[in-house]
């Protein structure tokens, strides 16, 4: 073994105390299980899960993915645990600890969106994504770093940076993009920090760190998740998904997290569609299935992936249909317009409900001029030309926003998914994540190389879109992603887990500096040898 491994080899065996070993392979289903049995409780499993945090997140191989540990989350799990012994139980989530991003609220810690601008936002309440969790008896651990504002400040941004939180590294190569913006969701679930984590997306902050942390992931449908109390970009497209280690887990949370919020219109029919997900799974039906298959990428070790995980679906009974991208020129260009004019909105109402003693700036604007001030520390690697175009925009009245609204959701819904699905009469579409992750770049920032465009017509519409691992190229991860139509959730994760149980994908990060050069880097000098 090289040195290097046996260094973090030790550091994994010290964070992984008597009682709790094997803890970072943990699902939220055999973790349950553990505590039902008595094998474990749920505050040795917070203890355990701190202590590797403590070892390697800030130390050892230096994640970055934590930004706050919940301060009550022992006595919270202590709790949980008498409940348990007096016979009450909340249902599969008790005493499990979640992982939230830090752009989700959560009484009794800042959510600070990885800005410093928030970095005392503590509203002492629960958005209703925390209030689920912690009703069904999940411990919310902590808060995880994220790319900062979402990853919605600057053309130029370094995903998984933030002022507040650091660069968050990737557990499979550190130094390789973990993607954003749930970028510390990803990197903490891969590393064995927590079972499971929320994420939120946009478009692709789910997905894409999901894919190259070797996650399952979920974007749902929009309006099946409240969004109350978390730091937005657009009302259109935002939601908060699960991300996790099986099919399974995913489905756990999915059903935990449905409600209907009166502050958040959008749900006011989520409950119709709320069930127990997880019991409902059907792996079977993948027989029956008519899967749209997309392609694109020209990585040919991706493909190869692509196309081993397409012979599994095949094999598993499922009608694979060859389906064409219908035209959609405009519509990334019409939605980005769509999402600076509802940044500035629907930021300025966030803020407005924030306590001045504990936020400052209570506006974009005011952010601009924050970060413009404080310069050195928010903006050393790329600046905030998003936030600048935004606050020029006008209202959510302006012609302009609506124009581009009805052109960006007729061109991804309608038009795009909707007419896949319904000209190819297929169940739902399946691509290539994204490629495998590329390197973090101080200097160009973000580079979005290989396939990707897969979470964008899926974001737009509103329409649920999981990735699953697809397995390892050249050691990176690398995602299956099924997408379907408005409130398909259920299809798309019998399908995932009947992939995911087909195809016994078993990757694990092992925290190396960097990927292997490959062959083809290695034999410069080969002819003189001879």
């Amino acid at each position: 073994m090289k040195p290097w491994l046996t260094a973090i080899a030790m550091m994994m065996l010290a964070a992984s105390p008597a009682g709790a070993r094997g803890m970072e392979d943990a699902t939220i289903e055999t973790l349950s299980a553990d505590m039902a049995a008595g094998r474990i409780s749920s505050e040795k499993a917070v203890r355990a899960y701190l202590k590797r945090i403590a070892v390697m997140d800030r130390r050892g191989p230096r994640l970055n993915s934590i930004i706050a540990i919940n301060p009550r989350a022992i006595a919270e799990a202590r709790a949980l645990d008498a409940e348990r012994r007096a016979g009450r139980l909340r249902g599969p989530l008790h005493g499990v600890p979640i992982l939230l991003k830090d752009n989700i609220e959560a009484a009794g810690m800042p959510t600070t969106a990885g800005s410093l601008a928030l970095a005392r936002n503590d509203q002492n309440r629960d958005s209703p994504v925390a209030a689920s969790l912690r009703a069904k008896g999940a411990v919310i651990l902590g808060k995880t770093n994220l790319s900062e504002w979402a990853n919605f400040r600057s053309e130029r941004s370094l995903s998984g940076w933030s002022a507040v939180g650091g660069l968050t590294r990737n557990p499979y190569a550190l130094d390789r993009t973990t993607c954003g913006s749930s970028s510390g969701s990803g990197a903490a679930v891969a590393a064995g920090f927590a079972p499971a984590a929320i994420g939120s997306e946009t478009n692709g902050s789910i997905i894409c760190p999901s894919s190259m942390t070797g996650l399952v992931g979920l974007k749902p449908t929009i309006g099946l998740i409240p969004r109350t109390h978390i730091v937005p970009i657009s009302h259109s497209q935002d939601t908060a998904g699960p991300m996790a280690h099986r099919v399974r887990d995913v489905a756990l949370l999915l059903s935990a997290l449905i409600a209907s919020d009166p502050a958040d219109p959008t749900t006011a029919d989520a409950m119709a569609h709320a069930k127990d997900y997880a019991a409902a799974l059907n792996p079977a039906k993948i027989a029956t299935m008519r899967i749209g298959v997309l392609r694109g990428g020209a990585q040919p070790e991706l493909l190869a992936r692509y196309e081993a995980a397409l012979a599994v679906l095949k094999g598993l009974g499922a009608t694979l249909v060859e389906v064409k991208k219908p035209p959609m020129e405009g519509m990334s260009a019409a939605s980005y317009e769509v999402l600076q004019y509802e940044f500035k909105a629907d930021l300025n109402a966030y803020l407005a409900s924030t306590r001045s003693d504990q936020v400052g700036a209570r506006t974009l604007e005011a952010l601009i001029a924050f970060d413009a001030a404080h310069a050195d520390e928010e903006m050393p690697l790329f600046g905030q030309d998003i936030f600048i175009a935004s606050q020029a925009k006008g209202g959510l009245d302006d012609p302009a926003y609506r124009t581009a609204r009805e052109k960006s959701l007729r061109l991804a819904g309608r038009q795009g998914i909707d007419a896949m699905l319904q000209d190819y009469r297929v169940d739902m579409l399946v691509t290539i994540s994204y490629g495998p992750a590329w390197p973090s770049d101080t200097v160009w920032g973000d580079q979005y190389e290989g396939p990707g465009g897969a979470t964008g017509p899926a974001a737009i519409a509103g329409y649920p879109h999981l990735t699953v691992p697809m397995g390892l190229v050249r050691g990176l991860p690398v995602g299956l992603s099924f997408i379907g139509s408005a409130y398909g959730e259920q299809a798309l994760l019998d399908a995932g887990l009947a992939y995911e149980q087909a195809a016994k994908i078993a990757i694990k990060p092992d925290f190396r500096p960097t990927v292997d050069a490959g062959p083809e880097l290695e034999g410069g000098g080969a002819a003189l040898k001879q």
